[in-house]
């Protein structure tokens, strides 16, 4: 962190970023966020008809307009059975307690956002409410050291993986579109982590949640068949997945939305790489 640190507060700062070993028979490293094996072999993603319509009616109810439909949002989600080898991925997102220790290491810059560059996005969120979600003086915000790390673009998200490979000695990286959806929903298709009806109860959302990011891993019954958290609502997560020059593929909903046709596993959208925004976080996959 760029802000000078008492002596005396040394103590309980360094406290606060010892995390426990990261997976079973890996080393106890500062900062290394826990993460659960995926296993070889086939999985189903995208959707068909039948899951498309039910996420058109849900956003329609939701909101009370057909914007979804008209702009034909789900309409790439082509169903098919994809199969991939074993990975790991984080179970939870990369939080800001993760992401300081990154900070501190590197002195890469840490996730901020001015006015004049909110506006140039285009964005409905008024730049204030990004102030919540900021940085000051390269220290999180304020009570939420656990909460999912935001405003970080593509290339940050990037930079974590490659500091985190650096200090464990092991390959970490984005997920692909497939490893995260295959460990978001399971090997058998399912529309949400937890199954094929959608419940408010189970995810940060609009329709019960604070309109807010949350500590993660707070909807426990919202975990996939694997124990991913948070795959749903909270933040959407940036994947290693290609989208034409300069974009790649957003998965998962966010605490903005509602319906929650978009919270879905397989729907999905693009955003700029350059793009800080206060839905967008990320979590990491380890090759095995």
């Amino acid at each position: 962190m760029i802000a000078k640190i008492a002596v005396a507060g040394l103590a309980g700062l360094l406290a606060q970023f010892m995390l426990p070993s990261a997976y079973a028979g890996g080393p106890a490293v500062f900062g290394v966020p826990e993460a659960i094996t995926i296993p070889a072999g086939p999985f189903v993603r995208g959707s068909d008809r039948a899951e498309r319509e039910a996420a058109y009616r849900l956003d329609e109810r939701a909101y009370g307009h057909s914007v979804t439909r008209q702009r034909r949002w789900y309409e790439d989600e082509t169903k098919r059975t994809e199969t991939i080898k074993t990975y790991a991925i984080t179970r939870n997102l990369v939080t800001n307690r993760d992401y300081a220790k990154f900070v501190r290491e590197t002195g890469h810059r840490f996730p901020d956002v001015d006015r004049k560059t909110w506006a140039s996005y285009g964005l409905i969120h008024p730049y204030p409410r990004t102030r919540r979600h900021a940085w000051e003086a390269g220290q999180p915000p304020k009570g939420r050291g656990n909460h999912p790390v935001v405003l970080i673009s593509h290339n940050d998200a990037r930079a974590y993986a490659r500091w985190l490979s650096k200090k464990t000695g092991q390959v970490w990286r984005l997920p692909t579109e497939n490893e995260w959806e295959k460990a978001a929903r399971g090997t058998d298709g399912w529309r949400f982590p937890w199954g094929d009806r959608f419940d408010p109860s189970r995810l940060n959302s609009h329709d019960l949640g604070p309109f807010d990011t949350q500590p993660v891993g707070q909807y426990p019954s919202g975990a996939s068949p694997f124990g991913l958290l948070d795959g749903a609502g909270q933040v959407f997560e940036w994947t290693a997945t290609k989208a034409g020059k300069g974009r790649h593929i957003v998965k998962g909903g966010s605490w903005d939305d509602k319906g929650c046709g978009i919270c879905r596993s397989a729907a999905r959208h693009s955003r700029p790489d350059y793009l800080k925004h206060i839905l967008i976080g990320f979590r990491l996959v380890r090759i095995e």
